[in-house]
């Protein structure tokens, strides 16, 4: 999957805030890749609301994976803003899906931040080790895609999503991660370079 992850003014500075913006976009853009993949292999999904629950789970998984892979880069300050950045813009984008879908009337970000809040914390008792989360934690990420989708070939969602799913999201994650902070001049890549020096 091509994604477009370069600033196009690489002096202009950028907030975490922004670098976060960018990055919600990209993970959207996995989401929906892996989404369509799934119905492609024949894995069954019948209404919008469907996929925009499928695409949740997708996206609050994104979103650890991607506090797991600041962790080390970030103190914890700098962390919970970009991460705290990321999640609302996505459950911005989650709510104008769920608006275009089922008209105005609700706000649908809380139910995304409900939902984000709850894997979080799930997902904080699996490994993750060398920028990649362990079975378990592919394995919980496959169920509750299962959860989700249709009853035509359940027993093989999972399967699909721990084996091609993910390894495909993680390396897309990964570089557009990457080149966001390092084809701009962001705090992130600001503070680096003053640790480095110091």
């Amino acid at each position: 999957m091509r994604i477009r992850s370069r600033w196009n003014d690489k002096n202009r500075k950028r907030s975490l805030e922004e670098v976060a913006g960018a990055l919600a976009f990209i993970e959207w853009r996995i989401a929906g890749q892996t989404l369509l993949n799934l119905e492609n292999e024949g894995f069954q999904t019948d209404t919008q609301l469907q996929r925009l629950d499928v695409l949740q789970e997708l996206c609050a998984f994104l979103i650890h994976v991607t506090d797991r892979l600041v962790h080390d880069s970030m103190g914890d300050e700098e962390r919970q803003r970009f991460i705290i950045a990321l999640a609302l813009k996505l459950a911005d984008t989650y709510h104008d899906n769920r608006v275009d879908s089922e008209g105005r009337g609700k706000d649908f970000r809380q139910p995304f931040i409900d939902t984000l809040n709850s894997r979080m914390s799930e997902y904080a008792d699996f490994r993750f080790e060398d920028g990649v989360p362990g079975y378990a934690f592919k394995r919980y990420l496959g169920e509750h895609v299962t959860d989700t989708m249709g009853p035509r070939d359940r027993k093989w969602i999972s399967d699909q999503v721990m084996e091609i799913e993910v390894p495909e999201m993680l390396k897309t994650l990964e570089k557009g991660l990457d080149s966001l902070f390092k084809s701009g001049n962001t705090e992130k890549g600001e503070a680096e370079g003053k640790a480095q020096s110091s």
